[in-house]
């Protein structure tokens, strides 16, 4: 049987494109070493967090994927983080009952029509012509298809490494996939290699909480999903405890058995998540690192160490823990450990994840250079959806960077690459007022319908939203609150002479949502995104129109396309540099192409005039020939 689309690992790369794929029609196989272990968390048993994390589930839910409610059904707890610091970079996270989202997404990828799971080990990809036509398992057994996406995660050629120890293995305890990097360079890939780890798990029976602070939780009104939280229930806390001045003298004393230290491991990890052994190297005057112990599920006993993330040997783990408060008789159940594997150099795919030297080959997640379940589900359902818009003659969808953090993750990878596993933060974004975690349905949602990802109850919901929105904008505009109402004088405020309708009343530093909330109990009718959404863009209004005309520039710079065997060569006065940086990336837009960090002003305006815009001091003066 020839498929439309094969997805090659089920992980939360594979699964939010194999899902993607057929839910758009396509015949789709999603093929694993092992159904066991589909949608598992490796590291963290966590969703969202700080950075831009949160931000992205929620928008792969207004596009109809997966992970959103997924979490929501499976979470341990939910709390909402950094609203002290502004609407831009408030978010979620969730804390996982790891076997249950295992669960929970299994079953949605056997039960999605128009997907067959097989299990099986990919070792070669069958190229044509420089079009890819399907893949050759170890038992020997082909598979013909239209398309392939490759979602290999830590498993391409992956090596453990724990202290002097390394050996072959894709996770603690799993196989690697060996051979596929091999077929891949025969076809023309280049390829590189980066490095994660993760710390130890602990018997929670062994450890002492009465040394410990437990973070106190909090009642969330929604989660990721739109579709809100499905079964609110009780919620498990994580605790805290922290390293002493005897945690570092003991790591400081033994860095010749730290793999980053010796020189064992000298490929790239994530920047933002560091071991404690780079930790102690980078601060040296530190001496208290906060360690949270999270709970893995509801049927397991393991207890997750976030902050502790090393690849010593294992007899140093133990003596480590025995000098932090807590911990001092903790059994470690799972040891911490790293692991190396291939990914893509950077600059191979397209924005719409399609490799270059192999046409109708798309990738995503860790293979292109990411970090986290969050980063690789976003690029599972684009190369989900384009795999199959491929297979139906449609052109590919891509979400600009003005639109989503998705958009951004994809763009920087495409345009300027990475050096090191890319973790998407809010930093990152130019529009980030814009991109907030409240709007995603707003921004996303129409693609979602358009493309024909959401189904009638999604449908509902949404419709349902859009309704609540107006309404809600209408009673906010009409009512107000005249000079003569005793509000003022309960509130010890001073009253204006005209009187505040309930939109500027949102304004008011003495005032806001929460008291207005108060005086008009109804508004605790409308749906909980609803409110948040039409507090925020009230008011933020001014930095948004101020944003606007930038927003509405990228995507119209965007639109504008180059053709795919453009000369960069034949265009008079771009510098060498530029050249060759645009010879390299292949833009596909012009706004992608602009964005191309190696091209001076010179070789911008040169770029803007050749597709006939003329590049003024300011980009408001920038006009079409």
């Amino acid at each position: 049987m020839t498929y439309d689309v094969i997805v090659v690992g089920a992980g939360h790369a594979g699964c939010e494109a194999a899902l993607a794929a057929a839910r758009s029609g396509a015949q789709t196989l999603l093929l694993t070493m092992s159904p066991d272990t589909i949608a598992a968390m490796s590291c963290n048993p966590a969703i969202g967090g700080p950075a831009a994390k949160s931000h992205l589930v929620r928008e792969l839910d207004a596009l109809g994927g997966a992970m959103g409610q997924v979490i929501d059904q499976s979470y341990l707890n939910i709390r909402r983080i950094n609203e002290s610091r502004g609407p831009a970079v408030t978010a979620l996270r969730a804390q996982a009952d790891k076997k249950r989202y295992q669960a929970e997404m299994t079953l949605r990828i056997e039960r999605q029509p128009n997907l067959y799971l097989k299990q099986g080990l990919v070792t070669e990809l069958i190229v044509e012509q420089r079009t890819v036509r399907g893949v050759v398992l170890k038992s020997g057994r082909r598979y013909q298809a239209k398309t392939v996406i490759l979602a290999t995660g830590t498993f391409l050629n992956g090596q453990i490494v724990m202290g002097e120890i390394r050996y072959s293995g894709g996770r603690q305890g799993e196989p690697a996939a060996t051979e596929l990097s091999g077929s891949l360079i025969e076809n023309g890939l280049r390829l590189r290699r980066f490095q994660t780890a993760t710390p130890p798990r602990v018997d929670r029976s062994s450890v002492d909480f009465g040394a410990l602070t437990p973070q106190p939780l909090q009642p969330v009104e929604w989660g990721f999903s739109w579709d809100g939280i499905a079964e609110p229930r009780p919620q498990q806390p994580c605790w805290v405890t922290n390293t002493t001045p005897e945690t570092i003298r003991l790591i400081r004393d033994n860095l010749r058995y730290s793999p980053i230290y010796s020189g064992s491991v000298t490929t790239k990890g994530p920047h933002f998540c560091p071991s404690i052994d780079r930790k102690v190297i980078n601060f040296p005057d530190k001496t208290d690192h906060q360690i949270f112990l999270e709970p893995e599920g509801v049927f397991t006993e393991e207890l997750y160490l976030l902050g502790l993330t090393t690849a010593m040997p294992e007899t140093l783990q133990e003596a480590i823990l025995k000098t932090i408060p807590g911990l001092a008789r903790a059994e470690i159940i799972r040891p911490g450990y790293a692991v190396e594997y291939d990914c893509l150099e950077s600059l191979q795919f397209y924005p719409s994840l399609e490799s270059k030297p192999i046409r109708n080959l798309f990738s995503a997640g860790q293979i292109n250079g990411t970090s986290g379940y969050e980063e690789a589900a976003a690029q599972g359902i684009v190369a989900g959806i384009n795999a199959a818009r491929r297979v139906f003659g449609q052109p590919p969808f891509i979400p600009s960077r003005a639109d989503s953090y998705i958009g951004v993750l994809i763009d920087d990878l495409a345009t300027q690459g990475t050096d090191e596993p890319y973790r998407m933060m809010t930093s990152l974004a130019e529009f980030r007022i814009h991109l907030r975690l409240d709007n995603a349905l707003q921004r996303l949602g129409d693609s979602g319908r358009e493309l024909g990802l959401l189904g009638p109850e999604r449908l509902a919901v949404m419709a349902r939203i859009a309704r609540e929105t107006d309404a809600l904008y209408a009673f906010l505009v009409q009512q107000k609150i005249g000079m003569r109402s005793d509000f003022w004088t309960r509130r010890r405020i001073q009253c204006p002479s005209h009187g505040l309708r309930l939109q500027d009343l949102l304004l008011h530093p003495q005032i806001g949502a929460a008291v207005l909330e108060q005086e008009y109990p109804q508004l605790r009718d409308f749906l909980p995104p609803v409110r948040e959404y039409v507090y925020h863009q009230l008011k933020l209004a001014g930095y948004l129109q101020r944003q606007a005309d930038a927003v509405a520039e990228t995507q119209a710079l965007d639109r504008i396309e180059i053709p795919p065997d453009c000369d960069f060569s034949a265009i008079p006065g771009l510098s060498t540099p530029g050249r060759q940086a645009l010879a390299l990336v292949r833009p596909l837009r012009l706004g992608q192409a602009l964005r191309i960090k190696e091209l001076n002003e010179a070789d911008r305006a040169l770029l803007l005039l050749r597709w006939g815009l003329v590049a003024g001091k300011d980009r408001h003066e920038r006009k079409i020939i």
